[in-house]
């Protein structure tokens, strides 16, 4: 039963940053705009909030630095995409292309503080896990409360995302947007500013996906922190089927997976490391392919229907 509460506790852990961009990804996407900058705005976060985290010693300003990081990156693909009209792929590919080589240029000039951070801690710098004395004594529950503070937050931005989605007019308003811009624009709704403030708020939710790994999961800088979990993000937003609800699923099985294999490394198991860091990744692509022929075949609504077109008002 420890073992199982010691797994879950990771893979809760693993999967929280997952959670955050996949929703911040779901948001954009609804208001059909393909963002595949994801990694880029991840890594550039990641850095950026830990370097904040270590000059100034306080986690609200590291989050606020990596917060308008993220921000800034999606309203760069916004004006790209949504006023210039660019195309959407390249765009986003663009974003990650420079976030990965500017992240790794700030992260080498950090090397000395990645370092100190990592050998000795800096008290209040990062993210420490805050139990509830009631569950914590709980087995399974257990892993549910000994958790950081940006996990909690993910705790509540699940149910909060899929109300206000499908329960909210402004959420019917974002998802008549995905699917056809020009009816929304004859409904009166301001479908560029809208596009504009998801991309943004998508935005903001990757930025804070990826300060997690910096500040809480692996606290401290190294090179491709993400691991290609922007990546995977894209692949969960499709497992979700634009379901901020059943994102959790995804970003727990990815999670999962990690937390076994690093067990079976731990254990000293001959399966070679190189195969079980594979583990995670294939699992997602193989759950992908699943979902994505169970919607074929049982004809499920799947992405929106305006998804990375070009919208202009001067259309109609």
């Amino acid at each position: 039963m420890d073992m199982i509460t010691s797994i879950l506790a990771i893979t809760i852990r693993a999967g929280t940053s997952l959670v955050f961009a996949t929703i911040g990804e779901i948001f954009t996407e609804r208001a059909g705009i393909l963002n595949l900058g994801i990694e880029g705005i991840m890594l550039m976060s990641a850095v950026t909030g830990f370097a904040a985290s270590f000059y100034t010693q306080n986690l609200f300003i590291a989050i606020l630095v990596a917060v308008a990081v993220g921000a800034a990156m999606a309203a760069l693909h916004a004006l790209l995409t949504v006023t210039m009209r660019a195309n959407q792929v390249v765009s986003g590919l663009s974003i990650t292309l420079f976030g990965s080589g500017f992240a790794s240029f700030l992260g080498q000039r950090l090397g000395p503080a990645a370092n100190n951070f990592r050998l000795v801690g800096l008290k209040g710098a990062r993210f420490t896990p805050a139990s509830f004395e009631g569950l914590s004594q709980v087995p399974i529950l257990s892993a549910l409360a000994n958790q950081d503070l940006l996990t909690y937050i993910v705790y509540l931005l699940i149910p909060l995302s899929w109300f206000f989605l499908y329960k909210t007019r402004p959420g019917l308003w974002l998802r008549s947007i995905g699917e056809d811009p020009q009816t929304a624009d004859a409904m009166g709704i301001d479908v560029i500013k809208a596009k504009y403030f998801y991309t943004i708020l998508g935005g903001v939710f990757i930025a804070l996906g990826g300060a997690h790994l910096s500040l809480s999961y692996t606290p401290g800088w190294a090179e491709n922190i993400t691991g290609g979990r922007g990546w995977i993000v894209v692949a969960l937003v499709i497992f979700s089927m634009w379901n901020p609800a059943r994102s959790i699923w995804g970003a727990l099985l990815f999670g999962g997976i990690n937390a076994v294999q690093f067990r079976l490394q731990a254990s000293g198991t001959t399966i070679p490391a190189a195969f079980l860091n594979m583990l995670p990744y294939l699992g997602t692509i193989a759950v992908l392919v699943l979902m994505t022929w169970w919607e074929a075949l049982s004809k499920k609504v799947g992405s929106p229907a305006a998804l990375s077109q070009a919208y202009m008002r001067e259309d109609k």
